[in-house]
């Protein structure tokens, strides 16, 4: 079993461009590895219903893909990126108020992923402008000092602690606010947990971090891709180093 990294993508009206299938090649061989949240835009044949609702509405409302399928036909575009955060956490959130952190790519997914499960869902980020246009175009509601106790679930889709960092500083909670009736989701992932999941585990709070994730996925695609669903334990013994 081969785990690409990549986060590749599909539509974006007038502004798309064509790339030919060596390129797709290309730009996946040089991203495989690339642990960032990026999007690289690829005008495609065909968008693929993925089961987790219309891919046609996932890749307009996105505006992402992360699984490509060629075809004699033409080569198809599928999108794993909101159901498998869907799936990695650990109860239905239809009803749940759910507060993101960040307003790029993966909180689009993220946002979009939330509002079609029936959340209500608030979104910050360090630059508000960004936050304002997110909800604009996809719903929720922006907000520049949101109370993280206040909420059900807090998902951190923005490069706090990336490479490292102090996540937990970085972002508009404190310790104090997490408690044990919270979900708190890290989709930023390293060698370990970061101070986010940290303090939430302390404080009782449930805990998804990004390779949970990242194997949910890649299950999706692996499924897309051979009809058959892998073992999400091997895929979680590969991921994390213990296979």
């Amino acid at each position: 079993m081969v785990f690409i990294f990549y986060e590749s993508v599909a539509t974006n009206g007038n502004d798309c461009r064509e790339i030919r299938l060596r390129d797709v090649l290309r730009a996946l061989d040089a991203a495989r590895t690339d642990k960032r949240i990026e999007r690289v835009v690829l005008h495609l044949d065909e968008l693929q219903p993925s089961g987790f609702a219309s891919l046609r509405d996932v890749a307009t409302a996105i505006g992402a893909a992360n699984t490509l399928i060629f075809l004699p036909s033409g080569t198809v575009a599928d999108n794993t990126d909101a159901p498998g955060l869907i799936d990695a956490l650990p109860g239905p959130v239809a009803g749940s108020k759910a507060l993101v952190f960040g307003a790029g790519g993966a909180a689009r997914a993220v946002l979009w992923a939330l509002l079609a499960e029936g959340a209500e869902v608030t979104v910050w980020n360090r630059t508000p402008e960004r936050a304002e246009r997110l909800v604009a175009d996809l719903g929720g509601v922006a907000d520049t000092d949101p109370d993280a106790s206040a909420f059900d679930l807090l998902v951190n889709s923005s490069a706090a602690g990336l490479g490292g960092g102090d996540g937990l500083a970085e972002l508009p909670v404190d310790a104090g606010q997490i408690g044990s009736g919270q979900v708190v989701v890290d989709m930023v992932y390293g060698d370990g947990p970061g101070s986010l999941l940290d303090a939430a585990t302390a404080a009782g709070a449930e805990t998804v971090d990004g390779l949970e994730i990242l194997v949910r996925q890649g299950a999706r695609s692996l499924e897309i891709w051979t009809g058959l669903k892998p073992s999400l334990d091997v895929m979680r013994r590969a991921v994390r180093g213990d296979a």
